[in-house]
């Protein structure tokens, strides 16, 4: 038998609280690596356009100046130039790439204080940039432009000062994102508490219930919502719990009562028979008086015999018949029936009303039968044993039909259900004689197990029983 694992109960709020100043974490952390790589490219894209354009400006002075005035002349920027002349003679000019990476220049990598920007060209020479290539690491960037005179320029600025704007950067959103972190947290707190407050109210109106207030529900004003539909649940729940307890106290109220009631049938014909024969033992009887108290003896043990099995068939019926079925004619169990009869009731009138055609049925014959003998007997006693009893059957559908017709007293329409209940008996039956008041009960539990049912049904006169059980 499985078992239902055991409800992880901790914390919501605190589980709640926890997800979302992670995920906002997480979320600014994401923001923190963009911003980083996509600031980081946007200023190394700056000095590589700076170099760009060193490099165009520089073209179009070959020719114009000498290569020491240009190399001199473009240092003027903070770069470390190298020109490679197309005859293999070198110049450098500016600090070299050692003396950047220990002392860059000023913010953004422009001039740094004191430095002067190179003088623009007044005119083009014609040299053009054929071929550039961008080198470097995280502290340089070298643009290498190879000029349409053969000439090789080199240019190399420092990238330190991305590093450290980079670093600035880092640190302000590192304090923004602790700010947020706390502020997110104190908002957080605040709806998480608001929105689980429902569960604060479910956990009292439970409380409640449980100390005695049974009638407390939840109620929401919303039942399509997640809570709405957990409160829908419970009240759900709570009502069949309620009902189940009331039926329970219900149930166990009509088994006293019953328990009560039997005992109270039981004593009856017990002490007539103790009394009958308690005479018999102690006093010297002959002839007719002695018959007399024999005769009774027998019947009082008949009748405490008879009511002892109506209490083990009631109680076979509420734990389950074991019915042992066949298929049968439903004619054949009537006609048994309206023959037997006369045999217990002489002056009872009884006959059988049947269709021409067979009603077949899968049924535990003795059990069925036991059910007309029941309701035939009930009609009997309505009727004083000299009454008329009509035995019909129908074919309805997928259901057979046996309607039993006395011309009695009838049942009140009040009383057609309360006749079911056991030990229940009518003033007619009770002013007749020997009925105990399980008799219908034990039918309808028979007709009931069949997958049918036994009902009392309106009728012009008389009283008018309806047994229904499935055609096969």
């Amino acid at each position: 038998m499985s078992s239902t694992p055991p409800l992880r109960s901790g914390s919501l709020r605190r589980r709640t609280i926890l997800a979302v100043l992670a995920l906002v974490a997480l979320l600014l952390v994401v923001l923190a690596v963009v911003v980083d790589l996509a600031l980081g490219a946007r200023l190394r894209g700056q000095i590589e356009e700076r170099l760009r354009d060193r490099a165009a400006a520089a073209a179009s002075l070959v020719g114009t100046v000498d290569d020491a005035d240009l190399a001199e002349r473009l240092s003027y920027q903070g770069l470390s130039v190298r020109i490679d002349g197309a005859g293999g003679d070198s110049v450098v000019a500016g600090p070299s790439p050692e003396q950047l990476r220990d002392s860059p220049p000023g913010p953004g990598g422009g001039p740094g204080p004191g430095e002067r920007s190179a003088p623009q060209p007044s005119a083009s020479s014609g040299v053009q940039v054929v071929a550039s290539e961008v080198s470097g690491d995280d502290q340089l960037v070298t643009l290498r432009s190879t000029l349409s005179d053969g000439s090789t320029l080199s240019l190399t600025a420092s990238a330190v000062g991305v590093g450290e704007t980079l670093g600035q950067v880092r640190l302000i959103m590192a304090v923004a994102s602790v700010g947020v972190l706390v502020l997110a947290a104190g908002a957080v707190t605040v709806v998480v508490r608001r929105s689980l407050r429902p569960l604060d109210q479910v956990s009292r109106v439970a409380r409640a219930i449980g100390s005695g207030e049974r009638e407390r529900r939840l109620r929401p004003t919303r039942p399509d919502t997640e809570i709405g539909r957990v409160a829908t649940a419970l009240d759900d729940m709570l009502d069949d719990v309620v009902g189940a307890e009331q039926a329970a106290r219900d149930a166990e109220a009509r088994l006293r009562a019953f328990l009560s009631d039997a005992a109270h049938e039981l004593r009856t014909p017990v002490a007539g028979i103790r009394a009958a024969a308690d005479t018999l033992v102690r006093a010297d009887l002959d002839g007719p008086e002695r018959d007399r108290l024999a005769t009774h003896v027998a019947r009082e043990a008949t009748r405490a015999s008879r009511l002892v099995d109506d209490l083990l068939t009631m109680a076979r019926v509420d734990r389950g018949l074991e019915l042992h079925r066949v298929d049968a004619d439903l004619r054949t169990v009537v006609e048994a029936e309206v023959r037997r009869a006369p045999l217990v009731h002489p002056s009872l009138r009884i006959r059988a009303q049947v269709p021409d055609a067979a009603v077949p049925v899968h049924i535990d014959v003795d059990r069925i039968a036991q059910v007309l003998s029941n309701l035939v007997e009930n009609a009997a006693r309505a009727t004083a044993g000299r009454g008329s009893v009509t035995v019909s059957v129908q074919a309805e559908g997928r259901t057979a039909r046996v309607v039993v017709d006395d011309d009695g007293p009838g049942v009140p329409a009040a009383d057609r259900e309360r006749i079911f209940e056991r030990l229940v008996r009518l003033d007619e039956g009770r002013a007749a004689s020997g009925g105990v008041g399980l008799g219908l009960p034990i039918a309808r539990g028979i007709a009931r197990a069949h997958g049918g049912d036994v009902r009392c049904v309106p009728a012009a006169s008389g009283a008018r029983f309806e047994v229904a059980v499935p055609l096969s």
